[in-house]
C-alpha cells in the first residue's frame, strides 16, 4: 500500500501517478488535497507519513510546487526518510542507501513521464542492507530522537 499527498499545486501529477499505479495493481490511499484551492502542505504530509509510521502504508509520495516544503515537513516525522528526486539515479540510490520510504517529487520541476519513471526506479528499487548503511539509518535515527 502507498499513501499519497500533495498541495494544491500537485494535483494533477498526483491524479497522474495515481492511475499509473493502479494499472499496476498497487493499491494506494489518497490523502489530498483534492483541488486547486490554496493548501497547506504540512497537514497533508502528516497524513501520509502517519499513514507509514501507524503501518498502513509501506510507503508514500509527497507532491508540492518545488518538493522542498513536503520534504522539510516530512522529515520532521521520526521513522521517515523522505527524498526530494528530480532523477532516476537519485531515486535509486536514495532507495539504495537511505531506505528511504517517501518520494518527494516537485510539480513544477519535473514534467509527468519523468515523474513516472523516477516513481517506477524508487518503486523498483531496494534497501542495499550493507553494514555501513545499516550503521547510518542508526544515526540518523538517533538524530531524530532528541
Amino acid at each position: 500500500m502507498i499513501a499519497i499527498g500533495c498541495d494544491h499545486s500537485g494535483v494533477m501529477l498526483k491524479n497522474t501517478i495515481i492511475r499509473h499505479l493502479e494499472e499496476q495493481n498497487i493499491k494506494v490511499l489518497d490523502y489530498g488535497t483534492y483541488t486547486t484551492e490554496m493548501c497547506d502542505f504540512p497537514g497533508i504530509s502528516q497524513k501520509v507519513t502517519d499513514s507509514i509510521i501507524n503501518g498502513e502504508s509501506e510507503q508514500g509520495i509527497l507532491i508540492c510546487g518545488t518538493g522542498i516544503g513536503m520534504s522539510i515537513a516530512a522529515n520532521r516525522v521520526k521513522g521517515i526518510r523522505a527524498a526530494l528526486c528530480s532523477d532516476t539515479f537519485t531515486a535509486e540510490m536514495t532507495k539504495k542507501h537511505n531506505d528511504a520510504n517517501v518520494l518527494v517529487l516537485g510539480a513544477r520541476v519535473i514534467g509527468e513521464s519523468l515523474a513516472i519513471k523516477i516513481l517506477d526506479t524508487f518503486l523498483e528499487s531496494s534497501f542495499a542492507n550493507e553494514a555501513r548503511n545499516i550503521r547510518r539509518l542508526k544515526l540518523l535515527e538517533e538524530m531524530t530522537s532528541n
